[in-house]
């Protein structure tokens, strides 16, 4: 049983004829002995328990340390991957457009080529078809300048105008 300051104090031990009672004070001064004995106890037990909560608090406070380090390097990490990611995806596309470049260049180099082949087979067909057009004007001619007795009779030297009459 534990006592309160305040009843410590409001206790009076019993009287005697010649001062206090020994046997109540005795009883008193036993429950004060035992009151003190568990207060001290409940005093050393709360000593102990904040000792334990301030190396528990120490030891959440390095926790708590440990993790702003962490925090701030995997933050750190987190921007410079951030960054290379961001590098390396210009690189890339730099090097997509200097693809894209060189593609087009040579795809305009074969128009170029293609447009003037185009040209060179025009300018040849057109000649073969001047050079036909010469052969049959120079077939009618012929024609009329030999009458017409001479009309179906064949020319070898007409023959010879076409590339590759020889064969046939």
């Amino acid at each position: 049983m534990a006592l309160t300051p305040v009843e410590i104090r409001h206790m009076t031990p019993g009287r005697s004829l010649f001062g206090y009672n020994v046997g109540a004070t005795d009883r008193l001064l036993e429950e004060v002995a035992a009151s003190f004995e568990d207060v001290w106890r409940e005093r050393a037990d709360l000593a102990d328990k904040v000792e334990q909560l301030e190396a528990d608090l120490v030891r959440y406070r390095e926790l708590e340390a440990l993790l702003r380090t962490t925090l701030v390097s995997a933050e750190r990490a987190s921007a410079e991957l951030k960054e290379q990611a961001r590098r390396e995806a210009e690189l890339i596309l730099t090097e997509a457009h200097a693809e894209a470049r060189a593609v087009q260049r040579k795809a305009l180099a074969e128009n170029e080529r293609l447009v003037a082949e185009s040209r060179r087979l025009r300018q040849q067909l057109e000649a073969a078809l001047a050079a036909v057009d010469a052969a049959e004007a120079e077939d009618d001619g012929a024609a009329e300048r030999h009458g017409a007795d001479e009309a179906g009779t064949e020319r070898p030297d007409l023959d010879k105008t076409w590339p590759g009459a020889e064969a046939a």
